[in-house]
Order: C-alpha cells, then structure tokens, then sequence
C-alpha cells in the first residue's frame, strides 16, 4: 500500500480552512444576535445585525450541506 502524502496534506489543509471559515461564520452570527440583544435592551432597532445574523447561519447551513452532498456524491 502506498500513501500520497500530497493529496493527504491538501485534504487536510483544505479542511482545516474549511472549519476555521464555519467557525468564523457562525461567530458572526452568535455576535449579530447579541447585538440585537443589546440594541432590544438600549430600545433601539437593530435588524441590520439581525439580518447579518441569519445570512451567516443561513451560510453555514449551505456550506454544511454542501460537505454532505460531497459526501454522498
């Protein structure tokens, strides 16, 4: 059996990009709904943050769904 080291390394280096781009994502949107927290709090309208907020899940779920259908395919 032989490996090919290089095809190993840029899976692993694309999934490592992969993870830390979801993470990042999903940050912003968990921060997009404190906003709106703070600015429900303070009185003040905060649906840009809202909107960004659900654009990012909305991200996540496509991305993760299309790791699914890789997978599947």
């Amino acid at each position: 059996m032989k490996i090919d080291w290089a095809a190993l390394g840029s899976v692993f280096g694309v999934s490592l990009v992969v993870t830390v781009a979801l993470v990042g994502l999903f940050t912003l949107g968990i921060t997009g709904l404190s906003r709106r927290e703070r600015a429900a709090a303070q009185g003040q309208s905060a649906a840009l943050a809202v909107t960004g907020a659900y654009a990012c899940f909305a991200a996540c779920t496509a991305a993760v769904g299309y790791g699914i259908y890789l997978i599947m395919a």
